[in-house]
């Protein structure tokens, strides 16, 4: 990897490997996270012993607030596990500032940005320690698995060991077991998978881009706007478009959430929720996590809705979704 020579992208040192966790992290410490994510962000943090801390998201790009991010350091912290959410990237001079400026280690969730790029640079070709996702719903796959991106040889060798069981083969027959591994390895046949789908990256993120930009101009109808839908950040230089998430105007509404869903599929369009707030699950509120500590995350997470975005959509997929939701919008709005 190599990073611009004006953006402290590194910790000033690096913390040693001897607890056998990669990025040195392990009981005792503390990692500051998002609380809006998938839950495997945070579980990853409680997997090694260590204590996940949610910082509030920034309303208008969903993610991790930076401005928050420092008055929740502490002697124990180790890391910042930042979210690109939908896509879009999280401001890496200031996280990689921040991190330089208190010795932290930096590990992207990065599962959601294949092909998206900060400064021109691509997620994942700069950074710390950086882990990509190829769940089938990723923009690119390979039926399931992911990778990492680390700097050294010795976290690659520890990552490899702790693939497959901790084993390091020599020779024809020798065998080692230093570490205790899991079985974390892609079969052959779902790299070959992920081999097919790499070249067409980029085919996939300029159709991703398209179709987002469809629904920009469809809410932008007045009848659309009307509906009072929140939108997200227009970023079409460097978000790769996983995601296209609408906040839904709950107080408008005689409808749940759930209950618009329930339409939206009647009609023939599915949708998601992306996510809930992992503080409010019950293995994080037995941590003492509560409503109200995270309140700009709480609110997202009860009105953000997913609608449908896959590069085999047609532009007039894209009306049908927007008009599907709009009607139901219209005919259910409070007197």
């Amino acid at each position: 990897m190599s990073a611009p020579a004006s953006v402290p992208y590194l910790p000033m040192t690096r913390p040693t490997i001897d607890d056998e966790t990669i990025a040195g992290v392990g009981a005792g410490h503390e990692v500051i996270t998002t609380p809006l994510s998938w839950v495997a962000t945070s579980n990853v943090i409680l997997e090694v012993g260590a204590k996940p801390v949610f910082v509030d998201i920034d309303p208008v790009t969903r993610n991790l607030d930076l401005d928050r991010v420092e008055a929740a350091i502490t002697p124990a912290t180790r890391a910042i596990i930042p979210v690109d959410l939908a896509g879009l990237p999280v401001d890496r001079d200031r996280l990689y500032a921040i991190a330089k400026k208190h010795n932290l280690r930096v590990v992207e969730d990065a599962a959601q940005s294949m092909g998206t790029t900060w400064q021109g640079q691509r997620i994942g070709g700069f950074g710390d320690f950086v882990s990509f996702s190829f769940h089938p719903n990723k923009n690119i796959t390979t039926i399931e698995g992911g990778c990492l991106v680390m700097n050294t040889e010795a976290e690659a060798k520890l990552a490899e060991q702790y693939r497959l069981q901790g084993v390091v083969r020599s020779g024809f027959d020798g065998m080692e077991v230093e570490v205790v591994g899991g079985k974390f390895n892609l079969t052959d046949v779902a790299a070959r998978v992920g081999l097919g789908q790499l070249p067409r990256l980029e085919e996939f993120n300029a159709k991703r881009r398209e179709l987002a930009r469809a629904y920009f101009d469809e809410f932008a109808a007045p009848g659309a706007a009307a509906a009072g839908l929140g939108l997200p950040v227009a970023d079409f230089k460097q978000s790769n478009w996983h995601m296209f998430q609408v906040m839904l105007p709950a107080a408008r509404l005689t409808l749940t959430r759930a209950e618009v869903m329930a339409k939206l599929h009647a009609a023939g369009v599915g949708s998601g929720v992306h996510y809930p707030p992992i503080h409010l699950f019950a293995i994080y509120r037995r941590l003492g996590w509560k409503e109200g500590d995270c309140p700009q995350a709480e609110a997202v997470g009860r009105s953000i809705l997913t609608l449908p975005l896959f590069p085999t959509m047609a532009r007039s997929d894209v009306t049908r979704v927007v008009n599907a939701l709009v009607k139901i919008l219209a005919d259910h709005k409070k007197a």
